[in-house]
């Protein structure tokens, strides 16, 4: 009876042998099917991952291109501030240059003005003076001599010798 149950045992492992190649043989073909899967998943990924390489290659490139441009528009503009600044620093020194001679030429004008008015008799000066504007009256007197200035306001009337007296003194 042992012989029977160790004939059973042994046709039990042969049987259960027999299996498990059959098993084995399974998961062999499995696992070359799942190969043959990932090496494709792989070529796919390497696809990919050479796209994204060239993508970043194209992108870096087209990134200093675009770099370059703008450093040349930051040069044309840096050179047009300059020409800029220095146009507005040649119009500030013709417009004082101007300012000045403007101011020349009205001193001029007025020391012509008050030799007339020096050489006039004082009535005379007076009538044209009071018939003038009060500050305009005054800036030619100022630049009359202090006697003459008291002949003239004499003759004029005393309200009108009081107010050019007093943008005199201002």
């Amino acid at each position: 009876m042992i012989r029977i149950i160790v004939l059973f045992l042994i046709l039990q492992q042969l049987l259960s042998a027999a299996q498990t190649d059959d098993k084995l043989f399974e998961c062999t073909e499995i696992f070359k099917q799942r190969k043959s899967e990932l090496l494709v998943e792989l070529e796919r990924i390497d696809e990919q991952k050479q796209s994204l390489n060239a993508l970043k290659t194209a992108t870096e490139a087209l990134l200093k291109e675009k770099e370059k441009r703008l450093a040349l528009k930051e040069e044309k503009i840096k050179e047009q501030l300059e020409t800029i600044t220095k146009k507005e620093a040649s119009v500030k020194k013709m417009l004082q240059e101007n300012k000045k001679v403007l101011q020349e030429i009205q001193s001029t004008k007025l020391n012509k003005i008050a030799q007339t008015f020096a050489k006039m008799k004082a009535g005379s000066a007076a009538g044209i003076l009071s018939d003038m504007q009060p500050k305009e009256a005054a800036a030619i007197l100022q630049s009359l001599k202090p006697k003459v200035v008291g002949k003239i306001l004499a003759k004029m009337e005393p309200q009108k010798a009081s107010e050019l007296t007093l943008l005199l003194a201002k």
